[in-house]
């Protein structure tokens, strides 16, 4: 038999991690791991509010089918020896072409809620849109995280003052960007949270209410942390209802006359979130924005909307090389961002990847959900024979009709 010192170099254990958490998050090799976790540590409405869509939530399964279209195509023989997969987004160099998009109720999926995200983009470097809806203000926000790059989302409403209040708040904190979300003129109708009753105001059903009585972590933390609600619109005059304040956020008068607005009164970038016709995106540069954001709500809006992968060499061929363009919707892995980079994004904007690390293990599982993001895209970079972020480029990529295979073209 052979003695255990010839077996040492050749078995080793794996250390025990204590905690329930610790374990949980080391157990997730993929986002999807981290959403199968966050399933089974929140309650059905809170899962359902981050996972699920407008309708018959076709337009989310649309960007999620879209990249699982993607082939793509390695150079051989290329050197991929310390690959660099950072890059340059609006005069910062972050360590990967990620942001984490804003979300809102955030405190509703984990206690740790929005200081959490902020603290981990700080850590790691890479920017964090705060939600106007967000469930901690903007000077909290600031106070987590007092070195990050924080970029503030804004909903344009018809009260002025309301939108001075929230601009000038923004600026006194150092938030740098500015991002404008269009596509919310009205609320979409969101199927899930109206069967579970999480609406404005809630109406929880008996059902709902029984099941969130099986996590009573969850509702211990909710018990002694400070109520939930818009918290950087606390300061509104008059104090409007949650279901006020919802009214004046979906602005049917939405136009860019609001745009040119802000383009007057916010001296750092603008980015205009809620894109998905070339013919709008060209339009809104022509108003003195900075770039756009390709997104359809993540599918949260109008249903039946095109996968933003399938629109974004468009776009980028509207607006041109010099624009800002990100994209959000359907990211989960790695390799989506690679294959966005590839067709014309400047960095992918996440949301319910990083909420579903957060709901599986709060601060630490947002982390984790980064870190899986981070490696996914290295080893896929490198696979592809490419070095660096800014040589990745539509030679590398191509869409195959329904899962069929080959290299056809790309097409925008």
């Amino acid at each position: 038999m052979p003695r255990w010192s010839e077996l040492r170099e050749l078995v080793q254990f794996r250390r025990p991690r204590f905690g329930r958490t610790a374990r949980r998050l080391d157990g997730a090799l993929t986002v999807r791991d981290l959403r199968a976790a966050a399933q089974r540590t929140t309650p059905r409405a809170v899962f359902d509010y981050v996972d699920g869509a407008a309708e018959e939530e076709i337009t989310a399964a649309r960007n999620v089918a879209a990249y699982r279209r993607v082939v793509f195509r390695p150079d051989a023989l290329r050197s991929v020896a310390d690959p660099d997969t950072g890059v340059e987004l609006l005069g910062r160099r972050l360590p990967l072409p990620l942001v984490f998009g804003p979300t809102g109720y955030t405190r509703m999926m984990h206690h740790h809620g929005e200081a959490a995200v902020a603290r981990v983009a700080q850590h790691v470097g890479v920017p964090y849109a705060l939600s106007t809806v967000g469930s901690t203000s903007i000077e909290d926000v600031r106070a987590a995280a007092p070195g990050a790059e924080l970029w503030f989302q804004v909903y344009y409403t018809s009260d002025r003052a309301m939108n001075e209040m929230l601009l000038s708040r923004a600026e006194a904190q150092g938030y740098s960007t500015l991002v404008l979300t269009v596509d919310t003129s009205v609320s979409g109708m969101r199927l899930r949270d109206v069967v579970n009753g999480l609406t404005i105001p809630p109406t929880l059903t008996a059902k709902t209410f029984l099941n969130m009585s099986r996590f009573p972590g969850w509702w211990l933390h909710k018990l002694t942390t400070p109520t939930i609600g818009f918290a950087s619109l606390d300061e509104v005059e008059g104090n409007p209802s949650p279901a006020e304040v919802a009214s004046m956020l979906f602005d049917p008068g939405l136009d860019f006359t609001s745009l040119d607005w802000l383009r007057a009164r916010w001296a750092g970038p603008i980015l205009v979130k809620g894109v998905t016709n070339p013919a709008s995106a060209r339009e809104i540069m022509d108003h003195g924005a900075d770039g756009v954001v390709v997104s359809n709500h993540g599918g949260r809006q109008l249903d039946r909307t095109p996968a933003t992968l399938d629109v974004l060499p468009a776009i980028r061929a509207a607006v041109g090389p010099r624009a800002t363009v990100l994209i959000d919707g359907g990211i989960l892995h790695g390799q989506d961002i690679v294959a966005a980079r590839a067709l014309g994004a400047d960095a992918a904007m996440i949301g319910r990847a990083y909420l579903y690390g957060l709901m599986a293990g709060g601060q630490e599982g947002v982390l984790r959900a980064y870190r899986i993001l981070a490696e996914e895209y290295q080893r896929s970079m490198q696979l592809l024979g490419v070095r660096r972020t800014e040589d990745l480029s539509d030679r590398h990529v191509g869409f195959t009709p329904h899962g069929t295979g080959g290299y056809p073209d790309v097409s925008g």
